[in-house]
């Protein structure tokens, strides 16, 4: 359950010293104005999680739990096997007991919302609903926490597992982008009022954002494919802060996602980023060369995820392992609604 206050978590510091010795601050999350700069550069994701799951059953009467994984009006998904064309078309994840046969009919919601089986895509199903599919998400879904909560989404939920800043016109995340959850408007005033800037880019994160490195060799672990945004504004911002001696802050690795795809795709000679969007499935690890970001804030996160993999390319991996030990020892919270960790860039 998320703590009282959203900024009442706490804050595990390594800053990078040029020797690569190890250190470990605790603070509170709190202090983060105190640990940044005048000047610096602050970057979140400003999606919003859908109220992306649903229960019911299928026609023939056995339980089905659905998780809308995204929308979409490409054709390759909305033309079934027989050429037919269907409106309010998503990519779901579908749980239950026999899968869903190509034509079958699902009733979710109460029986609120009908939708049609017409087709598999990978380990997704695509689904024709009746109706718009937003609309009837708000009103008989449930926020998508994540499974190791064990437990139905509430209320409170609906409320703490949004960002404070989401952009309402941005529906279309299954999950939060955790690191965020922290910050209220209590923090936000205190980083604008020291001079430190923010911005915004988009990612819709996607369910796959949990799913586990299951292959030994990394190379052939398949990276979920999510929609990202840089836009120009902030890419003009990015600039500007680099070239005044400051720092880019990512806040959590959907931003991290987004703004070193954004710099493999767009940046010039002297590392200027330009706005960029499109679906990305960069899979950051060991050895990857960060061409933006200068510090990352991010919570703890599932062993044998690609996350985990992530902050261990940012801050070294012998580093993480001591810094998850320590948090161990000290009592640190864990996960989505868990305590933070602020990183700065330690490649060697």
């Amino acid at each position: 359950n998320p703590l009282e206050q959203r900024s009442a978590s706490r804050l595990m510091y390594l800053p990078a010293h040029a020797d690569g010795h190890f250190e470990v601050q605790d603070k509170q999350f709190a202090q983060l104005p105190e640990l940044l700069q005048a000047g610096d550069l602050i970057v979140f994701n400003d999606t919003k999680v859908m109220k992306a799951r649903l229960f019911g059953q299928k026609d023939t009467g056995g339980k089905v739990e659905v998780l809308v994984e995204r929308l979409t009006d490409d054709v390759q998904f909305t033309q079934d096997a027989d050429g037919q064309s269907h409106d309010n078309v998503a990519l779901c994840h579908v749980r239950a007991s026999k899968a869903p046969k190509l034509g079958q009919t699902l009733l979710l919601g109460d029986d609120n919302i009908e939708c049609q089986m017409i087709g598999r895509h990978e380990n997704l199903f695509i689904l024709s609903f009746k109706n718009p599919i937003l609309p009837d998400l708000e009103q008989y879904g449930e926020l998508p926490i994540p499974p190791y909560f064990e437990r139905h989404a509430d209320e409170t939920d609906n409320v703490r597992y949004q960002t404070v800043f989401h952009d309402p016109a941005k529906l279309a995340s299954v999950a939060a982008p955790t690191a965020s959850l922290h910050f209220d408007d209590k923090v936000l005033g205190e980083l604008a009022d020291k001079g430190i800037n923010t911005a915004y880019v988009t990612l819709h994160v996607g369910a796959g954002t949990f799913a586990p490195v299951k292959t030994d060799n990394l190379l052939n672990h398949t990276m979920h494919s999510e929609y990202a945004n840089l836009p120009q504004e902030t890419a003009e911002l990015i600039n500007q802060t680099h070239k005044n001696g400051n720092k880019v802050i990512a806040i959590g690795t959907t931003v991290t996602r987004v703004l070193e795809t954004a710099y493999q795709k767009t940046a010039d000679e002297q590392g200027n980023v330009f706005a960029w969007s499109g679906d990305t499935d960069i899979f950051i690890y060991p050895g990857f060369k960060f061409g933006v970001i200068d510090t990352l804030l991010t919570n703890f996160h599932l062993p044998k995820s690609t996350l985990l993999m992530l902050v261990s390319a940012f801050a070294g991996k012998s580093n993480i392992e001591q810094a998850y030990q320590h948090a161990i020892e000290q009592k640190y919270r864990f996960f989505s609604y868990g305590d933070a960790m602020l990183l700065e860039r330690n490649e060697a």
